[in-house]
């Protein structure tokens, strides 16, 4: 039974991937009624994963980025709130505000803010690019053309982003040097063991990757800066590049008496509370994994589109998931393609199946109680795709070597 119909009018706040394809998914299931899509940025919605890869590369310009066809007829039957921003949600009344003062009413809000890029306290903070929008991009490509060649960029944060940005600059010939707090990068998302494997590909490239570095602090100005580090030194860079995670826009939810708990809680069918739901990167939902259910929150493009299919479905057809999600996501790193499916945890068991850690090709199986848990890749993304199989249903640890999938 339809939750939705011709005279009821869904909000959507967030104008990244997880929104644009939840009014794409709602007009393909037949939703006739008003849809409005509400961003803080200028732009329509594109993709974000190419900034760090296609577009810093130079392989792409930021226009190709862009989700909406211009004969769009999706794009062309939704109303667009472009450049502002949700500052307050009245979930039992279901009213956005804006921040220029104006109200939309609704009948069903999706709440798909997504998250921003984590910003550090330092004396240069201005001058220190972070990657998370389009304006992101292009200021460092401005800056990069009028670098001093003779300097360094400094990457802080060796983790998948930052590994990312330290090979598209070094593609460009632009001597790079990572900052790692941890001893390992990566050792808090694939595990301390995988992490080790990892550990060569940087020098591989021409990477200058610095574990159990900690920065004091960065001063001067954009062109000119100044990392200072912990132990005393300091490393003259032509720009500095903070890649330390992200944040979640959730400040606009402090009093809507909605559930926050490291995200958005939902339940089975993304509802955060009766005809108000969460999806993407900023829902912390119900999954049911191999070694029981659990409320994860996962940062994946794989995961904002599916979360949109299974909203637009429950809204418009009443029906919950109908099959059960395998997070899974990519990486281009150091002339590698690292891919992962399933969630596992950094302390899960994790065994080298298919292929060596001197070619630098190879699956890892990951396991937790004797049941497959994850898979993780390294430039051998027929392998991973083969053992997919693994995570569709409950598998052992045994069964999956005695099926053996990576060796077809």
């Amino acid at each position: 039974m339809s939750l939705v119909d011709r005279d009821s009018a869904v909000v959507i706040v967030g104008a990244g991937l997880a929104g644009w394809r939840l009014a794409e998914a709602l007009r393909h299931e037949g939703f006739e009624g008003r849809v409005t899509i509400v961003g803080d940025e200028v732009h329509e919605p594109y993709d974000r994963p190419p900034l760090s890869k296609q577009v810093l590369v130079g392989k792409w310009d930021l226009a190709r980025t862009t989700l909406v066809r211009d004969d769009s007829t999706v794009a062309n039957s939704v109303e667009w709130r472009l450049g502002r921003r949700a500052v307050a949600l009245d979930v039992a009344g279901k009213i956005v505000t804006l921040d220029d003062g104006s109200r939309l009413d609704a009948t069903h809000v999706a709440i798909a803010t997504g998250a921003r890029a984590r910003r550090l306290t330092l004396s240069a903070r201005d001058d220190v690019h972070t990657i998370r929008s389009r304006d992101d991009l292009a200021k460092l490509l401005t800056n990069l053309e009028r670098a001093d060649a003779t300097r360094p960029w400094v990457i802080i944060g060796a983790g998948f982003l930052g590994a990312e940005v330290a090979t598209a600059l070094r593609t460009r010939d632009v001597t790079t040097v990572v900052l790692e707090v941890a001893n390992a990068p990566l050792a808090g998302v694939v595990g301390p063991q995988a992490a080790q494997w990892l550990r060569r590909l940087p020098d591989d490239f021409g990477v200058n990757l610095r574990t159990n570095q900690q920065v004091r602090d960065v001063r001067g100005a954009s062109g000119a800066l100044v990392v200072e580090l912990e132990n005393g030194e300091n490393i003259d860079a032509a720009g500095v590049v903070a890649c330390v995670g992200s944040e979640l826009e959730l400040g606009w939810l402090r009093d809507s008496g909605l559930r926050i708990d490291g995200g958005v809680v939902v339940d089975a069918n993304l509802q955060a509370a009766n005809d108000v739901a969460a999806l993407g990167d900023v829902a912390r939902f119900v999954w049911p994994g191999p070694t029981g259910e659990e409320l994860i929150r996962v940062e994946h493009w794989e995961v904002a589109n599916f979360h949109a299919a299974q909203l637009a479905r429950f809204w418009t057809q009443g029906v919950g998931p109908e099959r059960v999600l395998v997070p899974y996501f990519w990486s281009d790193q150091y002339g590698k393609k690292i891919q992962m499916l399933g969630h596992p945890r950094p302390d899960d068991e994790v065994t080298l199946v298919h292929g060596d850690l001197a070619s630098m090709k190879w699956l890892a199986l990951y396991t937790r109680h004797d049941v497959v848990t994850g898979l993780l890749a390294v430039s051998a993304p027929r392998a991973l795709m083969v053992s997919k199989v693994l995570l569709d249903e409950v598998t052992s640890r045994d069964d999956a070597f005695a099926r053996a999938p990576w060796n077809a």
